[in-house]
């Protein structure tokens, strides 16, 4: 096969796979294995410290997808604005599923002993707040998975 024809052919090729149907997140991707709590993180600067995390697997029921990115926002219930974010450029799926992802905000709520880490949660000015899943393929736009609330419940692992 002559040079130039073997070129033309491997950039049609290449044209071909890159102008593909991108993958309907929304119906190839389930949340499961969900969970979220309130994560024990110790002490910091002598305060009882509870930060939000949640636990889940995404899988694929397309079996077309390889990888995709993240973006997990902790939004306060009462007003709808975020607290913290956290992004994962890339995530990868093996045999249609992620790995179990846990995710912890950096931020959260302290309360001076003797209070303790159950009582903060019952403290009249605990705010609850929600986790909202983003997620996009290379360069696509964000798109709003799945929501899942933060249940007043400690967490230690």
């Amino acid at each position: 096969m002559p040079h130039g024809r073997l070129s033309a052919l491997t950039l049609a090729l290449l044209f071909t796979l890159s102008c593909s149907t991108p993958v309907d997140l929304k119906q190839a991707l389930q949340v499961t294995d969900v969970s979220a709590g309130w994560f024990d993180a110790g002490v910091v600067e002598k305060q009882n410290k509870l930060v939000p995390s949640v636990t889940f697997r995404l899988r694929d029921t397309s079996g077309k997808l390889s990888r995709v990115s993240l973006n997990v926002m902790f939004r306060f219930v009462d007003t709808g604005i975020d607290n913290d974010e956290i992004f994962k450029q890339r995530i990868d799926f093996a045999n249609g599923q992620t790995d179990l992802l846990t995710l912890r905000s950096q931020t959260g709520f302290t309360g001076t002993p003797p209070q303790s880490r159950l009582d903060m949660l019952k403290n009249s000015n605990f705010r609850d707040l929600e986790v909202v899943i983003l997620v996009r393929q290379v360069s696509a736009q964000w798109l709003e998975l799945h929501r899942i609330p933060v249940e007043r419940q400690l967490l230690t692992k």
